[in-house]
């Protein structure tokens, strides 16, 4: 883990970004590759898809739909005790989303004047979620629940297939609960192109949500203006702001949760105690040699664990907001009374006994959140990401009539003649 000696008068931005400089794989070579997939899908349809999902995945598939079947069969699989797990973990972030829901308004401004804003779902959402060997539930969850809060009417699953032509159980499970309404079996950088161009078998949708490797988030940063996206997520992270009160051992198996999600994945303690420092990383050295997937965590927190000493809590707090942490944890004592300070992160841990685990699955909020320090300007995934909104607009006469002079010499002076006289006819009642 490197250490940082964070100087009395602390850190620039431009500094704290060297730092942690850390790449997003957007390779060229990527980037021509995932241009031809997107090419030969928009191209041939059907028949790119199934060659594609023939070399990448190693099956040909007759149909891309998964079937009620199917569904059934893996629901059985997974069996009644989990299954009541995943009920439980989807009423959780269901009934947490459900206070994002924004309702159309209309309110009188001036006399006559009549203005509001309209809120439409979006018509047809496509959820990308990785499969193949992984099973991700939890991420089933967070990008359908809150399109289905939202109002979606169509929400369609792109998962990879695995060499046998099945999806994972738990991933079927888990969208049969949040409530998908066609699950493909396209995975990739096609999958992303059968959501965005469609295909003869496979509807396009407006607009496409979920994590994926570099090959899906250059795809999706690719179709980006022929359909919306939710973000290009980097790798994952997570500060730590802790000092003497915290314990090490709880601190150090929280980074190494976080490191265990990709080789390049970033984790940060950011506390004014060094003695609190060198415990944790002894002990990040300890439960790293337990790890079973010790290859992955291993080069992360080798590469991109950092341990930042301050002066004291304040700087150390100033740290924090300039790493724009994806997930940061408050393991200061009395944690709460920290949290008006913090102005970037991702979401936000409170105390000894909120692992960011349990954000991950079961609290409620999304886990689907902004990285690589883009928490500083973008939010978690939510309700409001699946929706639209109109402006609305109503003048009576009389407050047209109030107005008409000032808009005619508004369009005058930026010398748009027909705006002018769209108006002026109305005055002259030609």
């Amino acid at each position: 883990m490197e250490w940082i000696e964070v100087p009395n008068e602390g850190l620039t931005l431009k500094e704290i970004r060297r730092i942690t400089k850390r790449s997003q794989s957007e390779s060229e070579t990527i980037r021509k590759q995932v241009e031809a997939i997107l090419a030969a899908v928009q191209e041939r349809g059907d028949e790119a898809l199934r060659e594609l999902t023939e070399r990448f995945d190693g099956v040909r598939l007759d149909s891309f739909l998964v079937t009620q079947a199917e569904i059934d069969a893996a629901v059985k699989e997974v069996g009644p005790e989990f299954m009541a797990v995943l009920e439980e973990a989807a009423a959780n972030i269901r009934s947490y989303h459900e206070r994002q829901v924004e309702k159309t308004w209309m309110d009188e401004f001036r006399p006559g004047v009549r203005l509001g804003a309209k809120i439409t779902p979006v018509q047809r959402v496509g959820v990308y979620v990785p499969g193949g060997t992984a099973a991700y539930p939890s991420t089933v969850f967070m990008d359908i629940i809150p399109a289905h809060v939202a109002g979606v009417p169509s929400i369609a699953v792109f998962t990879p297939p695995r060499k046998d032509g099945t999806v994972n159980p738990y991933i079927l499970a888990a969208a049969s609960i949040a409530g998908a309404t066609e699950i493909y079996k396209a995975g990739g950088a096609q999958g992303i192109a059968a959501a965005a161009f469609g295909t003869e078998s496979i509807e396009p949708v407006f607009k496409i949500v979920g994590p994926g490797n570099a090959y899906v988030a250059m795809a999706k940063r690719l179709v980006f203006g022929t359909v919306g996206i939710d973000m290009i997520a980097g790798p994952s992270e997570v500060g730590v702001l802790a000092d003497d009160a915290a314990n090490p051992v709880w601190v150090a198996a929280d980074l190494l949760a976080q490191a265990e999600h990709d080789s390049r994945a970033a984790v940060f303690l950011v506390t004014p105690s060094r003695s609190f420092a060198q415990k944790v990383e002894a002990e990040v050295e300890r439960q790293l040699a337990q790890l079973s997937r010790r290859e992955i965590a291993a080069p992360a927190i080798a590469n991109y664990a950092k341990i930042f000493v301050t002066k004291d809590k304040e700087q150390a707090i100033d740290v924090m907001n300039l790493l724009a942490p994806e997930h940061l944890e408050i393991d200061f004592e009395n944690p709460e009374s920290y949290v008006e300070k913090i102005v970037n992160a991702g979401a936000i841990f409170i105390g000894a006994y909120t692992p960011e685990p349990i954000g991950d699955y079961f609290a409620g909020p999304n886990h689907t959140l902004p990285t690589m320090g883009t928490a500083a300007f973008s939010s978690p995934l939510g309700v409001y990401d699946f929706v639209k909104r109109s402006s609305l607009l109503q003048y009576s006469k009389e407050a047209f009539d109030g107005v008409a002079q000032k808009v005619i010499a508004f369009a005058n002076v930026e010398g748009l003649e027909a705006h002018g006289l769209a108006v002026q006819r109305r005055v002259n009642h030609e």
